[in-house]
């Protein structure tokens, strides 16, 4: 599979290239989802969620090579989409950014898995 390799190296640089979008993306779903709607939780919510999103980026780039999706998941940006490539590389990071091997979620459906993260967090988020 030396494709996807040189893939994954090609496209890398364009991959950074979108990182300050991306950070931008995570910071602004990070503090919708945390707020739950309350306008005023969410301005405060700003800041840690930037301080997320910078090695959150990093780690869906990092993940993106490591795994040879690099040129499926342009495919599914460029589409608008999150499809298998997106959500492969969503699981790797979603492990390694818990300390925990990068292939620990492979077998979680992705629903699941943010539906256990959303339920984890309530509590600390509606004290």
């Amino acid at each position: 599979m030396p494709a996807p390799t040189a893939q994954a190296g090609l496209l890398g640089p364009l991959l950074n290239l979108m990182r300050p979008q991306l950070e931008a993306r995570i910071t602004s779903a990070c503090q919708q989802w945390a707020s739950g709607g309350n306008r005023s939780l969410e301005e405060r919510m700003a800041p840690p969620c930037r301080a997320l999103a910078g090695p959150t980026s990093r780690c869906l780039i990092e993940e993106t090579e490591r795994s040879g999706r690099s040129f499926g998941v342009m495919t599914e940006l460029l589409a608008g989409r999150f499809g298998d490539d997106s959500e492969v590389v969503v699981k790797r990071c979603a492990g390694r950014l818990l300390g925990l091997p990068a292939d620990s979620f492979m077998e979680v459906p992705i629903r699941d898995l943010a539906r256990r993260f959303k339920d984890a967090a309530a509590p600390a988020l509606n004290p």
